[in-house]
C-alpha cells in the first residue's frame, strides 16, 4: 500500500498529471469541486495513471481542500514514484 499527497488543480482544460513538486503530485482535472466530482475524478486518473483498478484508490486526507492524500492499494511507496516519474517543477 501507498500514500501519495496530492495537489488538484480543479476546472482545467484537461485531465492531466504534471509531476511532482517537492513531495507532492500536481494534478489537474476538468471536473469543477462540487459532490465529489473532482475527487472522483483524481481517484479515476491516478488509477488509470498507475494501470490499477479505481477500486484501489481512496482520499484519506483532504476531501475538502486541494492538497489531498490518496491511499493506493496494490502498489508501494517506490513503485508509485517509478510510474509517476516525472521532472519537478
Amino acid at each position: 500500500m501507498a500514500r501519495i499527497t496530492v495537489r488538484v488543480t480543479r476546472g482545467a482544460r484537461e485531465d492531466a498529471v504534471v509531476g511532482w513538486q517537492g513531495e507532492a503530485l500536481r494534478i489537474h482535472v476538468r471536473a469543477q469541486a462540487e459532490r465529489g466530482k473532482a475527487n472522483d475524478a483524481v481517484c479515476r486518473l491516478i488509477a488509470k495513471a498507475l494501470g490499477l483498478p479505481g477500486s484501489s484508490i481512496g482520499i484519506v486526507g483532504g476531501t475538502t481542500t486541494r492538497r489531498k492524500i490518496l491511499h493506493i492499494e496494490g502498489i508501494d511507496d517506490e513503485e508509485v514514484r517509478r510510474k509517476l516519474d516525472m521532472p519537478s517543477r
